[in-house]
């Protein structure tokens, strides 16, 4: 049986295992557990999907549960995926703060997933890299 929970303390190991099993972690700094720890600390959202007690999906998000919840990580077990999984992880993040506004960076790959459930692409999103300077 797949349940769907809110976590407060995700063990590192399995952020770690769930990211690199997805292909999300080829995106994340896996060379260094301590920032990924500090991912998990600073987030205020994390859910999890777990069969049978094991992890199977994530959710990682900062959301202020009214107004806007920034999806950082939505990563799912490659045997589980195309399971409805990351979409039951959307949903239950949105059920956080039914008024929040959902936003997320795709991987490549996953615009088609995102465009399926009814994202769309937003045209007025910056980023500034850690390396860049604020002018």
């Amino acid at each position: 049986m797949i349940t769907f929970q809110r976590e407060e303390n995700l063990p590192i190991k399995e952020f770690i295992e769930i990211l690199n099993s997805s292909g999300l972690g080829k995106r994340r700094p896996m060379h260094d557990p301590d920032h990924l720890q500090e991912m998990l600390n600073g987030a205020n959202l994390i859910l999890t999907a777990r069969e049978n007690g094991k992890l199977i999906g994530v959710l990682r998000a900062l959301s202020d549960f009214c107004y806007r919840c920034f999806i950082a990580d939505l990563a799912v077990s490659p045997e589980y995926q195309k399971k409805g999984i990351g979409r039951r992880l959307l949903q239950e993040a949105r059920n956080t703060g039914p008024r929040a506004r959902l936003f997320l960076f795709a991987a490549e790959g996953a615009l088609p997933f995102y465009q399926r459930l009814g994202f769309h692409l937003h045209d007025h999103c910056f980023q500034l890299k850690p390396d860049e300077r604020l002018g």
